[in-house]
């Protein structure tokens, strides 16, 4: 079988190997000094920044977390983007141990690290991935593991993600929809690009194995059917769902069937390319009366129905780097500079729909800095 992963390997920032796991032999921790001295050189090309490094007929898929590089080896064609994506969930399983993934914690835990990569990969093929189920029989205690007499029947089971038996009194389920807004404007106030990137959050506290179902307002579901959309059902784009979602189901008829993990999990991530008017337009002057003071007088306006409201609004403001001395003040909020990001901050606790605020700053700048950085000269005077 191809495509399989050779190696494992875990370095400390220096490129020295801390940990490694071969599976199928035909790599040796040589590998990683090769690889390390490449991705040195890569590292200066600004132009190279791809994950993958290649050397020598070995293939080299890697990440960084803190002062930790994870890499795997592959002497075959194989699926990088499966084998980076393995790397996260390593990642995600080793803070499930250990709360942060370090070269401390996991020379404190090397034992538990090899027990863990002999159950999350066999033989270069990924395989159990879920912390909460590889918990359940690898155990830890004051550095001592503790495994049961057999596994836990989700890692037998189809259904990995979750483990049999949960009963709850009550069943509850929570759904939160959490979209971020990213606005390209040009310098006339004009929206070149906009998009929305949303995730579905869902806390399921539910007894036995229950079977979901999720519909959605979805345009191509609805064509499908005939109906009219009237311009409310949406275009969905880079769906991403959870490994407990039934694609073929949704492929059919859009609908999202899945038995839930137990607990936090996102169920669904995707984007919408629309476009999307600020919620809240803010509009910023600066005139500088002299080389010595600088005055900003900043509008926001609330751009949503006057019955919604949006609460801890946060207005970052980029002020010059030699700005000292602020007078500050808000007809809405709080507003402080933050001298260590060069910018001010404005803070308003509750905003309105309909409403605008105003903001006015005065800051004083170094003449001496000013002179420095325009003319690259020292004045004579100094």
């Amino acid at each position: 079988m191809a495509g399989a992963a050779s190696a494992l390997f875990l370095l400390d920032i220096k490129g020295r190997v801390l940990v490694w796991r071969d599976y199928r032999g035909d790599v040796s921790a040589v590998q990683a000094e090769r690889f390390f001295t490449k991705f040195i050189e890569k590292e200066g090309d600004p132009q190279s920044q791809d994950p993958v490094v290649y050397d020598n007929g070995v293939s080299y898929m890697f990440i960084q977390h803190s002062n930790v590089y994870l890499m795997a080896a592959s002497r075959q064609n194989c699926n990088a983007a499966s084998l980076i994506s393995f790397l996260h969930r390593v990642v995600d399983v080793f803070k499930h141990y250990f709360e942060e993934l370090e070269e401390e914690s996991l020379r404190d835990n090397f034992v538990v690290v090899y027990e863990l990569l002999d159950e999350m990969m066999d033989f270069g093929y990924p395989q159990y991935t879920e912390a909460k189920i590889l918990s359940e029989f690898i155990k830890t205690d004051a550095y001592r593991m503790e495994t049961s007499q057999r596994p836990p029947m989700a890692v037998t089971n189809a259904v990995s993600w979750r483990s049999e038996g949960i009963n709850y009194k009550k069943n509850e389920v929570f759904l939160d929809v959490v979209e971020s807004v990213n606005i390209l404007v040009n310098t006339n106030g004009q929206v070149i690009r906009s998009d929305v990137v949303g995730a579905l959050k869902m806390r399921t506290y539910l007894s036995g194995m229950p079977e979901c179902k999720l519909g959605l307002n979805d345009r191509i579901l609805l064509e499908a059917q005939g109906r009219t959309t009237k311009g409310k059902a949406i275009d969905l784009e880079d769906i991403k769902f959870h490994q407990c979602v039934r694609l073929a189901r949704f492929e059919n008829d859009r609908t999202i069937s899945f038995i839930p993990p137990d607990g936090a999990f996102d169920l669904m991530t995707y984007r919408l390319s629309t476009q999307v008017k600020p919620l809240i337009w803010v509009e910023a002057q600066v005139e500088k009366h002299s080389r010595s003071r600088v005055e900003i007088m900043v509008k926001a306006r609330s751009q949503f129905k006057e019955r919604s409201t949006a609460t801890n609004v946060e207005i970052e403001l980029p002020v010059p780097v030699d700005a000292s001395n602020p007078n500050i003040r808000t007809s809405m909020g709080s507003a402080s500079y933050a001298p260590e990001n060069d910018a001010l901050l404005w803070k308003i606790k509750s905003f309105s729909g309909g409403k605008e605020y105003m903001l006015r700053a005065e800051f004083s700048l170094s003449s001496i800095f000013y002179c420095f950085r325009n003319t690259g000269s020292i004045p004579e005077d100094y």
